[in-house]
């Protein structure tokens, strides 16, 4: 298949977002991490992880007057990013790096972010048998660039105390991501778990965690997706 570009609506929220047919695309799962962040107007920074061709930032705009940062590291997907960026003129408030994260001395060292958003890689190399064999989806789907170790590391730098780290995983990870909230001070706050049909089980999570927070968390009960209209507002009653 021949790789074609091209520029599709954002979902409802009134914005154009560029993919193409062969690379890795926006997903319902950026959508629902963008519409869980709680934000105020006390928020002035943000910074997304993996941001992928940019939907959570470019959402994330849409409701908030913070900076936003954001980082991919796959040159081809970061130029649709910043197509998105600037046909939505946006580029004032969302500042877009093609680069590792891990680099990140280079590019934020000393930065700190009241907010910071990341849909990872869900899948571990030595524990899955299928990688596919187009490199972008790959390096999307797979931990092959970073951990999510890695990236609790990271958020934990550079998020201000009591500042907020917003996850979304699958949900056989969720003892994971626990541990490595105690490991790097980004302790779970509140859970979603997130399916598709009535009869399904979650499969998704949604995960807020407060740097050098209190123990305790809130679980959510179970919220299903199913022939959902729109997805803005839906957990409104959280905020």
């Amino acid at each position: 298949m021949a790789k074609e570009k091209v520029l599709n609506d954002l979902f409802d929220y009134g914005l154009k977002i560029y993919q193409n047919n062969t690379d890795f695309k926006f997903s319902l799962d950026s959508i629902l991490l963008a519409e869980y962040v709680h934000l105020n107007n006390k928020v002035k920074n943000i910074l997304d992880l993996c941001s992928g061709n940019a939907s959570v930032p470019l959402i994330l705009a849409t409701k908030t007057k913070a900076n936003i940062t954001g980082f991919e590291i796959q040159k081809e997907i970061y130029k649709l990013g910043i197509e998105s960026i600037y046909y939505n003129k946006l580029e004032n408030q969302i500042l877009f790096y093609n680069a590792d994260i891990k680099d990140h001395d280079t590019y934020i060292k000393n930065k700190k972010y009241d907010i910071i958003t990341c849909n990872p890689p869900y899948f571990k190399v030595p524990n899955t048998n299928v990688i596919n064999k187009n490199p972008s989806l790959s390096i999307s789907r797979h931990e092959i660039k970073i951990t999510l170790d890695e990236i609790f590391n990271i958020a934990s730098m550079h998020l201000n105390t009591k500042g907020e780290f917003y996850l979304v995983h699958r949900v056989n990870r969720l003892d994971e991501i626990i541990l490595l909230g105690y490991k790097y001070k980004l302790l779970v706050k509140n859970i979603s778990l997130i399916k598709t049909k009535t009869q399904n089980e979650p499969y998704i999570v949604l995960v807020r965690c407060v740097k050098d927070g209190l123990p305790g968390i809130k679980i959510k009960d179970n919220i299903c997706i199913d022939n959902l209209q729109t997805y803005q507002k839906l957990f409104e009653e959280e905020k």
